[in-house]
């Protein structure tokens, strides 16, 4: 029989995947994390309200309770979480202290810009133990910015209000081109929320920080507009094997 094989075909290529770079991203602060001694715990992404804000005390006033903030479902008693926050109140409920432990994944507002998604990563840790204070917060943002983005690398802390910690504190590092470029969030745990958690305040305090990976990794590789990471976009993916 003739060959029938056709030569005009094209080869067929084979391209070998890489991770993306917001796992890249993820994975390198969750093992730097673990190498300080944080417990990986997780929760559910569709939480309840007491869980995503009441425990956390978010007064019913707060507008990341509005329906223009947040995704809300079962006739406003469930919501997508809006931060990791909630597993930090679900491992609290379980543990006792002393306990250092981070949560990492997805969380949901509504967003959608250059610098905004409505679906992104968050990472969050706490650390409660006796006499805890904001020194030994202030020494474990420095070490993880600095893994982060090298030792050499300007860092300030600017006051700031979250209703789960206080005094809490926003994050910044100086650019190349001289910008503050805010990074993360960060402050003691609110006597309030060791409360609410069956946690004697008194007793215990703790420290908690929570940071988004897309804009870490936006920093990293020198991302501009952040939809980038979610377009599929092979050429662009490309770049990170």
């Amino acid at each position: 029989m003739p060959d029938s094989k056709d030569f005009s075909t094209p080869e067929l290529t084979k391209e070998i995947g890489s991770y993306h770079p917001i796992n890249q991203t993820k994975d390198s602060i969750m093992n730097l994390l673990i190498s300080f001694g944080f417990e990986i715990i997780d929760g559910p992404e569709i939480e309840t309200e007491e869980f995503n804000f009441d425990m956390l005390n978010i007064k019913k006033s707060h507008p990341a309770r509005q329906m223009h903030d947040t995704f809300y479902a079962n006739d406003k008693s469930c919501v997508l979480r809006t931060h990791t926050s909630p597993v930090q109140v679900r491992g609290m409920l379980e543990k006792k202290p002393p306990f250092a432990f981070i949560s990492g994944g997805k969380v949901y507002r509504k967003d959608d810009d250059a610098t905004h998604l409505p679906m992104f990563h968050q990472i969050e840790g706490m650390y409660v133990d006796k006499n805890v204070s904001f020194a030994n917060l202030k020494d474990l943002i420095y070490k993880i910015v600095q893994a982060l983005f090298g030792e050499e690398i300007e860092i300030r802390f600017r006051p700031s209000y979250f209703p789960f910690t206080e005094p809490s504190a926003e994050v910044d590092i100086l650019s190349d081109d001289g910008k503050w470029l805010e990074i993360l969030g960060c402050g003691v745990v609110n006597p309030i929320v060791l409360n609410n958690c069956k946690i004697n305040s008194e007793e215990y305090s703790g420290f908690a920080f929570g940071l988004g990976v897309e804009r870490i990794a936006m920093l990293k590789f020198g991302v501009k507009d952040i939809r980038d990471f979610y377009k599929s976009n092979l050429d662009f993916l490309n770049q990170f094997k």
